[in-house]
């Protein structure tokens, strides 16, 4: 049996979020559900997810697990939001307080203000396997992009998270602090040794040249034409490919503001004494 995927794109910033049910039990799980955010007017909403939250009520699913991938860079996390209205776990790799030390130590973050292990309700750990109904939910500790990366596989499915892109985009970037070249190769390799039907599930498409939208490859697909990572490209190719090509990529737009809600689970930082939430953007330190 294989599980039901459906994917909803938050175009702002190039992400998918998926929904993936056992079609037998109806038990589901979102995978990296993002929270809008406009960053001139700083404010949050929850016109995205509520579309997710509409369409698993409308099919009568019980939402038993919210998973991230890893602590994303580029959008803010809806994880809280779904939890307050399911109370499904939240599920992240267990190398998530490798990030939260380094980014508490950036945002000067300390006491109750501190992101810690206990922000998530389960940390996965490489061989795992949660319960989706008759279905399992296989975790693959996947670094590279950055410690906590994981891919989750159900079924014919895997969940890649960042760790690779549509093959005419590539792979993921590198340079985040505790990321790694070398290791994301040797991830990927893991990735690429599954069957080679298995269906591959993006959490972003940048359209390169103009093209529709896509959120689905194959493993076959990729060994045969991803740009960085095919079957002809050896470890040390990649690793001096990925480390030139990230030295050019700017820093993530909503990096700082993600990372600080993100690491807490999708928790806003703690409010101030008239009840606002503010975000830290220290200077000169990316």
């Amino acid at each position: 049996m294989h599980p039901v995927v459906e994917t909803f794109f938050d175009k702002p910033t190039f992400s998918f979020t998926h929904l993936v049910y056992c079609p037998k039990s109806k038990k589901a799980a979102v995978i990296d559900p993002v929270m809008d955010f406009d960053p001139a007017a700083m404010r949050t909403s929850t016109c995205s997810i509520e579309k997710i939250y509409q369409r698993i009520q409308a099919l009568a699913l019980d939402l038993c697990w919210v998973i991230e991938t890893h602590a994303h860079a580029d959008h803010l996390s809806a994880a809280q939001w779904l939890k307050s209205k399911f109370d499904a776990p939240i599920v992240i790799g267990e190398h998530i307080t490798e990030v939260q030390k380094t980014f508490n130590e950036l945002f000067e973050l300390e006491g109750a203000a501190e992101a810690s292990a206990d922000d998530f309700d389960h940390l996965a750990k490489d061989g795992d396997r949660l319960t989706l109904g008759e279905l399992e939910i296989e975790v693959m500790h996947t670094p590279g992009h950055t410690p906590t990366c994981c891919t989750y596989v159900i079924g014919n499915t895997a969940f890649v998270g960042d760790t690779i892109f549509m093959p005419d985009f590539g792979t993921a970037r590198c340079d985040f602090p505790g990321g790694d070249a070398r290791q994301l190769y040797r991830s990927l390799q893991r990735t690429l040794s599954l069957a080679d039907d298995t269906r591959l599930l993006m959490c972003h498409d940048y359209m390169p040249g103009g093209r529709d939208l896509k959120w689905e490859s194959s493993v076959a697909e990729q060994k045969r034409d991803n740009i960085h990572i095919n079957s002809s490209v050896d470890e040390d190719s990649f690793v001096k490919m990925r480390r030139e090509r990230d030295q050019q990529l700017p820093v993530p737009k909503l990096i700082l503001p993600a990372l600080q809600v993100n690491i807490r689970a999708g928790k806003m930082p703690l409010a101030s004494a008239s009840g606002t939430h503010f975000i830290r953007l220290p200077l000169n330190k990316l």
